[in-house]
């Protein structure tokens, strides 16, 4: 956040809005980790959110901006903080998902009426059928943490997804042909709802996942492999919320994305929900 608010020329005190999202546990619970950002960066006439909800957060933070300044017509700058630890206790980085899990954070500064990087629309679809698939089971409400209790721990993707479908392959195989379509179809909405026909996308940058899930993914949507994110995303890893606004930035530094092109976010994330953010570079 610092580092995005100097290169951005903007003061901390000129803040107005905090946005993080995050995917993982924060330092502690009861406490708001985006409020503790609000007053490590200086912001402090800022209003703090924090956002938590699995991969979609870095996505959705897009539409939660744009919401807060239609209803606060004072508020003119804000800072998305998208960010990603591991919390190794209970996560293994090479099993529990579908990639291999790393950390980073990444921050934008979003002004309103900015002429660059425009935010166009922001659509989500959510099926709660899902909820439970990625939960831990213990350290909640209803089974807190006991140093008699189990082991906390989220199990590896096979095992919850045998656990869930009760061990019916065919039912696992929907799910799965599921999660793709929706992608298509919360990337369609976004590109309906902006009047922007999805064939001139310069970029779908989607979340970091495995090169097969990009396989699947551009079998989808009918595009070349090249028109995503997988190279960069073999080359990094999955930060959780941080991986559309890290590649976004690497194709904007390196020259890959200029003005005038369409950029379109996606994600999936746990709870279940599919997001997409378009952005006019």
């Amino acid at each position: 956040a610092e580092s995005a608010l100097a290169k951005a020329g903007v003061r901390p005190g000129h803040v107005d809005l905090v946005v993080l999202a995050i995917s993982d546990l924060a330092e502690y619970l009861y406490w708001d980790a985006a409020a503790a950002v609000q007053a490590a960066i200086g912001a402090r006439r800022a209003e703090a959110v924090l956002m938590n909800q699995a991969c979609s957060a870095g996505i959705l933070a897009f539409d939660t901006v744009a919401g807060k300044l239609a209803t606060h017509p004072d508020y003119e700058t804000a800072v998305v903080v998208t960010a990603n630890r591991v919390c190794e206790p209970y996560w293994d980085r090479a099993r529990t998902g579908t990639s291999v899990s790393s950390d980073g954070a990444v921050a934008a500064v979003l002004r309103r009426g900015h002429p660059h990087c425009r935010w166009l629309v922001t659509e989500v679809i959510t099926d709660g059928r899902y909820v439970d698939f990625m939960r831990m089971e213990v350290g909640g409400q209803a089974r807190p943490f006991s140093p008699a209790g189990p082991k906390p721990e989220i199990r590896s993707l096979v095992d919850r997804m045998d656990a869930f479908f009760e061990g019916d392959g065919q039912a696992a195989y929907r799910f799965s042909t599921t999660m793709r379509a929706r992608n298509r179809l919360v990337l369609e909405r976004a590109c309906e709802r902006a009047g922007v026909p999805s064939g001139s996308l310069a970029k779908i940058i989607y979340l970091n996942d495995s090169i097969s899930a990009f396989g699947g993914l551009a079998k989808e949507l009918g595009i070349p492999l090249d028109r995503t994110n997988a190279e960069l995303a073999m080359d990094h890893g999955h930060f959780g919320t941080a991986d559309q606004l890290l590649c976004l930035e690497r194709y904007l530094a390196d020259g890959e994305l200029r003005t005038g092109d369409t950029v379109a976010l996606l994600s999936m994330g746990s709870g279940m929900h599919w997001s997409c953010t378009l952005l006019a570079v």
